[in-house]
């Protein structure tokens, strides 16, 4: 008998590397095995890091929802290791990184573990994920909110910046017609 599938939340980033084919390549290689399947793909975003040591270069985020058949450890496991095949190094908290993945929901599971803490302990904090879940899940909540209300709120809404793959941040800033300095996404 097939377990039954759970829709889960996955938050990627990158900011090392040619990042944007990071996370190009780590969606397909979340999706790659049969007992995860891709439900919705985000746009990606150009934000600052939050947190960690200052002047890392700017990430790119995005979100997946998809379902499992895989338990949250296993699911967990999984990510991690889509994280290595991408040369995740772990040797500063919140520091520059090639790849992270996070679960931010599986199903309506809530765990206090510190290994696997559902939600994801600080995701409603952060628009660099709040924003482009908002984008495939207008109706999404987390902790009984909308998630595009939380992503508004977030300190960091205002550092979130189309991303198309051709963009360069000191370029937007002077060219005309820029979204201004930042390239931020207006609120609604």
């Amino acid at each position: 008998m097939i377990p039954p599938y759970t829709r889960a939340v996955i938050a990627l980033g990158s900011n090392l590397g040619e990042r944007s084919d990071t996370l190009s390549a780590a969606v397909a290689d979340l999706v790659d095995p049969p007992e995860v399947r891709l439900l919705a793909i985000s746009p990606i975003v150009q934000t600052k890091a939050v947190g960690g040591p200052p002047g890392q270069p700017d990430f790119l985020n995005m979100v997946i929802a998809v379902e499992t058949t895989l338990p949250p450890r296993e699911l967990l496991q999984h990510c991690h290791a889509v994280e290595q095949k991408h040369l995740r190094v772990r040797e500063v908290r919140w520091g520059p990184r090639t790849l992270d993945v996070d679960i931010i929901t599986y199903g309506d599971v809530v765990s206090s573990d510190p290994e696997l803490t559902l939600p994801h302990p600080r995701a409603a904090e952060r628009a660099f994920v709040l924003y482009p879940w908002s984008l495939i899940d207008p109706a999404a909540e987390l902790n009984g909110e909308r998630v595009g209300e939380l992503a508004v709120n977030a300190a960091d809404f205002a550092d979130i910046a189309t991303f198309d793959g051709f963009q360069n941040r000191a370029a937007e800033a002077t060219s005309p017609g820029s979204t201004g300095a930042s390239g931020a996404v207006e609120r609604p």
